[in-house]
C-alpha cells in the first residue's frame, strides 16, 4: 500500500506518459521545473482537445438528429434537470480552480528566490539586435551566456532601446526586457551543453536575428572560464573607475566617512529609510532610480542635493556601477 501513488502523482505520471509520443516537438529539458511546465501544458492541451471534440461531436449529432426532414419528436416541452445543471456548472469550476492553483504554483517556483539564495547574479542588456551579458566578476559576452550547472543563477535584465523578450526554451523561461526598468528571472540548469536563446518580442526589422546561446558548464570549467575572462577586467573594476570619474566618492565615500550623502558600503539589500516616512529596499531598481532620478526617494536625514546622471551614463555603464555598489562591504 505504501507504493501506491497519490492522485496528483498518478496524474503527473499520466501526463509524462502522454508527452512521450510528442517528445520530439518539445525543446530539451534543462531545468527541474521544465517537466512541471510541460505537464501543465499537456494537461491544458488534453483538456482543450477533449472538450473541443465533445462539443463538436454534440453539434454534429444534433445537426444530423434534428435535420429538416428527419423523423424526430419535436413536440416535447423543455425539461429542467437539476443534476445536469449542477454537473456542467461544477466541472468547469473545478477545472478552473485546478488550472489556477497549478499555474500559480509554477509561477511561484519560477519567480521566488530559491531557499539557498542565488549562486551568482548576471546582468543582461537587450539592444537592437543583440544580447549583452555582463558577469560582475568576469567578462562581458555578446550573444552568449555562460553559466554553471547545478547553481541557481539570477538574471537582472533591462533594454537599451525597445521592448525585447529574453527566452530560453530549454529552461522553459521567458520574460519581457523593458527599457527604463529591471526585470529578473532565475534558473538552475541540470546538465551541460549549448542551448539557443531567442528574443520573443518583435523588436524591429532584424528581430529574427536577435539570437544567442546558453552555455552550461561544470562548476570547475565555469570557474576556469570566469577567471580567464576576468584577466581583462571585470564589471566591478569598471564600475569602480566610473564611480571615481563621476566624483561620487566626494559625497558618499565608498568605504564610509560620507559627507553629504549616505555611505554605500553594505547598502545593497538593506532597507533604506526615506524622507517620506517609508522604507525602500536597496536593490538594483532602487539604485538605478537613485542614480538617474535622485529626487524621487531621498534618504531620511539628507538634503536632496544629488545631481541627476540621466543622459550621462548608458545601461551598460549602469550595470557596471551597480555591480561595484553590490560588491561594497562594511569593514
Amino acid at each position: 500500500m505504501k507504493d501506491m501513488l497519490s492522485p496528483w502523482q498518478a496524474l503527473w505520471e499520466l501526463l509524462r506518459w502522454a508527452k512521450r509520443p510528442f517528445a520530439a516537438l518539445f525543446p530539451p529539458v534543462l531545468s527541474e521545473h521544465a517537466d512541471g511546465v510541460d505537464s501543465f501544458y499537456m494537461f491544458l492541451v488534453g483538456m482543450s482537445t477533449f472538450f473541443s471534440l465533445l462539443i463538436a461531436g454534440l453539434i454534429v449529432f444534433f445537426a444530423v438528429r434534428y435535420a429538416r426532414g428527419r423523423k424526430a419528436d419535436r413536440t416535447r416541452p423543455p425539461e429542467s434537470n437539476l443534476v445536469l445543471e449542477i454537473v456542467w456548472s461544477t466541472v468547469p469550476l473545478v477545472l478552473s480552480v485546478v488550472i489556477f492553483f497549478w499555474g500559480a504554483r509554477l509561477y511561484l517556483r519560477l519567480f521566488t528566490e530559491p531557499l539557498g539564495g542565488y549562486g551568482e547574479v548576471v546582468y543582461v542588456v537587450g539592444k537592437q539586435w543583440m544580447w549583452k551579458v555582463q558577469h560582475p566578476q568576469g567578462p562581458m559576452e555578446i550573444g552568449a551566456l555562460h553559466a554553471p550547472m547545478g547553481i541557481p543563477i539570477r538574471l537582472v535584465m533591462t533594454s537599451q532601446d525597445v521592448i525585447h523578450d529574453f527566452s530560453i526554451p530549454a529552461l522553459r523561461i521567458k520574460r519581457d526586457v523593458v527599457p527604463g526598468r529591471y526585470t529578473s528571472l532565475w534558473f538552475q540548469a541540470t546538465r551541460t551543453g549549448e542551448f539557443p536563446i531567442y528574443c520573443s518580442e518583435y523588436c524591429g526589422t532584424l528581430h529574427s536575428q536577435m539570437l544567442g546561446k546558453l552555455v552550461i558548464q561544470s562548476p570547475a570549467a565555469y570557474a576556469a572560464w570566469l577567471a580567464q575572462g576576468a584577466a581583462a577586467g571585470t564589471a566591478i573594476q569598471a564600475g569602480e573607475r566610473l564611480f571615481t570619474s563621476l566624483g561620487c566618492g566626494g559625497c558618499h565615500g565608498a568605504e564610509g566617512g560620507a559627507i553629504r550623502a549616505p555611505q554605500l558600503a553594505g547598502i545593497f539589500g538593506r532597507p533604506v529609510p526615506l524622507q517620506s516616512d517609508g522604507f525602500a529596499t536597496a536593490d538594483e531598481a532602487y539604485l538605478r532610480e537613485s542614480i538617474l532620478f535622485p529626487g524621487r526617494k531621498v534618504v531620511a536625514g539628507y538634503a536632496p542635493v544629488m545631481p541627476t546622471f540621466a543622459g550621462q551614463i548608458n545601461e551598460e555603464q549602469m550595470v557596471e556601477l551597480i555591480a561595484y555598489l553590490r560588491s561594497l562591504r562594511l569593514p
